[in-house]
């Protein structure tokens, strides 16, 4: 984890809080998070993505497919112009989600 202080100002009133945050599974899925920056809208509800990233394709987009019953795509998992496979949904409980699948 870093927080704002570390790659700005220390003494501004949000510096202690999250920028970054990264977690590995043991699937080798990474998990990342920060806490709202300044300037960006904080909606209580919504206000929290997951992004799920990774090279297996098959897995990934087996949660993909998972999360989207009951939910809404926002963004089709489909090739991206970064040469990944990307999508965002809201699931059914109203959770952001984002999904990167490398290289696909």
């Amino acid at each position: 984890m870093s927080t704002f202080g570390e790659f700005g100002d220390k003494d501004a009133p949000y510096a202690n809080q999250i920028m970054h945050a990264q977690l590995e599974s043991d699937a080798g899925y990474t998990l990342m998070a920060s806490d709202t920056p300044p300037g960006m809208a904080y909606n209580p509800g919504d206000n929290i993505t997951i992004s799920l990233s990774g090279d297996d394709g098959d897995r990934l987009r087996g949660y993909w497919e998972k999360l989207t019953e009951g939910g809404t795509v926002g963004v089709p998992l489909e090739k991206q112009m970064w040469g990944d496979e990307f999508g965002a949904l809201k699931d059914r409980f109203g959770v952001n989600w984002m999904v990167n699948i490398a290289g696909s």
